[in-house]
């Protein structure tokens, strides 16, 4: 089961906004439960039905199948197939959505699927009940406020921007009553959990609340990863001749493309840890390696080597040869032996690199490495769209470690080093969502 995060409010305090935000910068699945209800106000309005009518809006419940996907991380609300995410968001449909939440047929219709979402992933979810309803036992729960007069001024500005036509007035009116409605209503009314946070949020930028809830969100879930000492490295003369060329390699690929880094809380600061990630460029290696102050060692397929001047430069940047579909298990011992020396080793599981950005199938190796060296596990998302051409924006997301306890093996076999690969894989899958 993943990490359940509630964020609930009242309208306008900006938690879709912040809850996208947050989401991102821990890598974690955004849920947007209004989304949902807002699908089923546009459906019974569509419909000529009164969506404050359960009597009207209950039957039409059968004929309505309502979807969240994730398109490079955006997310689409599928109503009966058709992509309504715009749709949903004008100004008409909020007063519907609040309308239709209030009726407990509608409320229980859409329960399973978002406690089916929360099962699955790593998830920030923000509504009006998740933390007293929707997820009881979250992790984490934020209370996010501000003042109705706060509230309107945000909405006001996000519309006009959006093109639409409407008055401050109006705007304050509906979140005055939509206060009411949402506090009033005898099915899950809005109220904060007893062990929530509450945060107002009046006084604060989007950046201050999404710095203040991540942060609650890691004093909360994120655990020290220390069942093994983190190592130190014996520098060399050919290491400082390694941190000098991978910084010289580094320069011609940070000012070709637009690199931007997530998870920085995640960056191993000590060596001893695998960092394993999936693969989509040539530079993968070296963008990782230049967000690891730690000195790193990578596995390099053996063509490589067969060029003198590549082969030297690989071995500077501690590079070593690994020969494709060969069972010789000396390259994994020699990468066990770099971790256990204190190195950051970067392993690509896959072994190729993926055209399109969807996941191939992954080699046992890196189960190998990590459970032998009793190491922690970083994984790392590789992210960017269509082919890759100058100054692509490029998105390097790290994620929470992976203690050894949760990766160790006791008894040596294909079941368990596949089990222990495919948690590692699936924590590499969830940063790509």
């Amino acid at each position: 089961m993943g990490i359940n995060c509630a964020l609930d409010g009242p309208s306008g305090a900006g938690k879709s906004t912040v809850a996208k935000a947050v989401a991102k910068e821990l890598g974690f699945v955004y849920v947007d439960t209004g989304a949902l209800y807002r699908a089923i106000g546009l459906y019974a309005a569509r419909q000529g039905a009164c969506t404050t009518s359960a009597q009207e809006v209950v039957p039409l419940l059968s004929d309505i199948n309502v979807e969240l996907k994730y398109n490079e991380g955006t997310q689409i609300v599928l109503l009966n197939g058709e992509d309504v995410s715009k749709a949903i968001r004008v100004n008409e449909i909020s007063m519907a959505a609040s309308n239709v939440s209030a009726i407990p047929e509608v409320r229980s219709f859409l329960l399973d699927l978002q406690r089916d979402i929360a099962a699955k992933n790593d998830i920030i979810m923000d509504g009006r009940d998740i933390g007293t309803v929707i997820l009881p036992n979250a992790d984490v729960k934020v209370f996010m406020t501000a003042s109705a007069e706060e509230r309107a001024d945000r909405r006001y500005k996000e519309l006009i921007e959006k093109g639409q036509d409407v008055t401050y007035d109006e705007i304050l009116n509906d979140i005055n009553q939509r206060d009411y409605n949402d506090s009033h209503r005898a099915t899950a009314p809005l109220k904060k959990a007893d062990d929530a946070i509450e945060l107002d949020t009046s006084n604060m930028s989007i950046d201050e609340v999404v710095e203040a809830i991540s942060n609650i969100i890691k004093e909360k879930t994120v655990k020290p990863v220390a069942p093994v000492e983190m190592k130190k490295v014996k520098w060399t003369l050919g290491l400082v001749l390694y941190a000098i060329v991978r910084f010289i390699v580094a320069i011609p690929v940070y000012i070709c493309f637009n690199i931007k880094i997530e998870g920085k809380e995640n960056i191993p600061h000590a060596g001893g840890m695998v960092v394993a990630s999936n693969h989509r460029t040539w530079f993968d290696p070296i963008m990782i390696g230049m967000c690891i102050i730690k000195p790193g060692a990578y596995m390099a397929k053996e063509e490589l080597f067969k060029n003198k001047l590549l082969g030297v430069l690989l071995k500077i940047l501690q590079a070593f040869p690994v020969s494709r579909g060969s069972a010789d298990r000396a390259p994994l011992d020699k990468a066990v032996d770099y971790v256990d020396r204190g190195f950051n080793l970067v392993l690509f599981p896959e072994g190729t690199r993926s055209k399109d950005g969807s996941l191939g199938k992954p080699k046992s190796g890196v189960a190998y490495v990590a459970s032998i060296s009793g190491a922690p596990v970083c994984p790392v998302g590789i992210l960017f769209e269509g082919k890759l051409r100058f100054r692509s924006k490029i998105t390097i997301r790290f994620g929470a470690p992976i203690s050894p306890d949760e990766i160790k093996i006791e008894k040596m076999s294909a079941r368990e080093m596949h089990k222990v690969r495919d948690r590692i894989y699936g924590a590499i899958g969830d940063l790509l969502k």
